[in-house]
This record gives structure tokens, C-alpha cells and sequence, in this order.
């Protein structure tokens, strides 16, 4: 069976019906659920919060794991009908981080070439390469969140060339104080 409409155009009683019977419906997205309720006109704010907490009832393992999968849409669900400081953002940004890296480290997964990851995604409505699949470490990569533990590949390179210079240089200032003297 079908849905057959968006989830943005949904009443509050539609959305428990679809959430009580979610195995009935094969087009039926636990991230297009998530995704519509910041989005839908409809609802006031205090039927978003229900709806939200409802779904988290039965979907939480997997609103959980939109941490990792879609972050934008895990944070703006979890804050709405807060009032939050600049402080807070960033401590829940934080939280969001850390709690990517355990989820990643208990799956055992070595990538994070999936969900918001696997896309271009550097924050300029008016570029080209939104939305394009992309791989992981390509130049295009690097509008993504990373990581502190995440290792720069050319850091050691870079490094190497930096102290290559500066005992070139040491050389040279040597040779130029004994020629002066």
C-alpha cells in the first residue's frame, strides 16, 4: 500500500495513523517523517512537539541514528519549541559529533560514505556540485563535519617540507656570518 501524498501536507491525526500503521505502507521514510515536521504549515508548534514525541516512541532507535545519517535534521527535531543560545548550539553540535563517533566505532564502521556524507554539501545554495555523490576524501568533501580524530594525509608532507626549508635556511644564514667575518 501507498501513502500516496507528502508528509509536509499531513494533519496531526494523519501523522498518528501513518506512524500507528508504518508497516502497512511500502513508501513509508522515517526521515521524510522527521524531515516534515519542521517543514509542515499546518501543524502549530505544540502539535509538532507531540507528533515529534509520538514518533520518537516507536522510531527512536532511528531518529537516533539520523545523528549520524542526516545531523541537520536531528538537530533542528530535537530543538524545536526550545529557546536556545549560541552556547547551547554548539554544545548540542558537540554532543552530535561525539555522539557520531561512538555510533560509528560500535557498528564498527570504517567509512562515512552514507546519508549527508556521501553528498556534496558545502552550505552555497547557488553551487553546482549540491546534491552530487561524491568520495570520501575528494576535494569536494570538505564542506562536511569532521572529526578531531580524523587524520590529514599531507600533514606529514607538509611538515617534512617546512623543516626542509628552514634547515636550508639555517645553512645559508651560517654560510653568510662566516663570509662576513
Amino acid at each position: 500500500m501507498q501513502i500516496g501524498q507528502k508528509f509536509n501536507t499531513l494533519s496531526k491525526e494523519e501523522y498518528f495513523f501513518f506512524i500507528d500503521n508504518y508497516k502497512k505502507y511500502d513508501d513509508f521514510n522515517t526521515l521524510g517523517l522527521y524531515r516534515s515536521i519542521i517543514e509542515n504549515d499546518k501543524l502549530t508548534l505544540a502539535d509538532k512537539i507531540e507528533v515529534r514525541d509520538y514518533a520518537h516512541k516507536i522510531f527512536q532507535k532511528t531518529f537516533d541514528f539520523l545523528q549520524l545519517k542526516d545531523p541537520k535534521t536531528y538537530f533542528e527535531v530535537s530543538v524545536i519549541g526550545q529557546e536556545i543560545t549560541k552556547g547551547d548550539e554548539d554544545q548540542i553540535w558537540n554532543n552530535i559529533k561525539a555522539n557520531q563517533q561512538k555510533i560509528l566505532a560500535d557498528k564498527k564502521i570504517k567509512h562515512r560514505n552514507f546519508g549527508d556524507y556521501s553528498k556534496h554539501n558545502c552550505g552555497y545554495d547557488h553551487c553546482p556540485y549540491n546534491g552530487l555523490m561524491i568520495r570520501q576524501g575528494s576535494w569536494l568533501a570538505e564542506g562536511n563535519m569532521h572529526f578531531n580524530s580524523d587524520k590529514n594525509k599531507f600533514s606529514g608532507r607538509i611538515k617534512s617540507d617546512r623543516l626542509k626549508k628552514d634547515r636550508k635556511k639555517e645553512q645559508q644564514t651560517i654560510k653568510k656570518i662566516i663570509e662576513d667575518e
